[in-house]
């Protein structure tokens, strides 16, 4: 399989597993940028997000506010992120960060100066151990939702 999400969601690929149905699952994400974040994809294979149906759309984002919710107990955060990122996996998803600052969706984790030149790319932010995202998708599984 060429690609790696539906290999998670066929049950071939490694992942931390969040919360499953049968539209939807959400896991770990494989390079954090901050202890917590995890991304919620369509288990059918749609490359777009602007391509998910707008039922599937609305589906989606309630399982990232509930993971959302969770997340504001379960880790120490300024705010929850929700990012909208199209590139490295050919799979929409939605990306739920726990922010530690105005920056902390792009800037601040992935930027660096190469050559005089801005470059963003995944070499500063190292791949957790999956001792490590299977811990936090399990703190989310069990966290309550927190009250506004």
């Amino acid at each position: 399989m060429s690609c790696v999400f539906c290999a998670i969601v066929a049950g071939t690929a490694p992942a931390s597993v969040i919360s499953e149905d049968d539209r939807v699952i959400a896991f770990m994400a494989l390079h954090p940028t901050a202890p917590g974040e995890c991304l919620v994809i369509p288990k059918e294979h749609i490359d777009h997000f602007t391509d998910i149906p707008d039922d599937l759309t609305q589906h989606i984002i309630v399982v990232a506010q509930e993971i959302g919710r969770r997340m504001r107990t379960a880790f120490p955060l300024q705010r929850v992120g929700f990012l909208v990122h199209g590139y490295g996996v050919p799979h929409a998803r939605l990306i739920i960060v726990p922010q530690q600052g105005p920056y902390h969706l792009t800037s601040d984790r992935f930027a660096r100066i190469d050559g005089g030149e801005i470059v963003f790319d995944l070499s500063r932010v190292p791949e957790a151990a999956r001792s490590t995202l299977d811990r936090h998708a399990a703190l989310l599984r069990s966290t309550p939702t927190a009250k506004s």
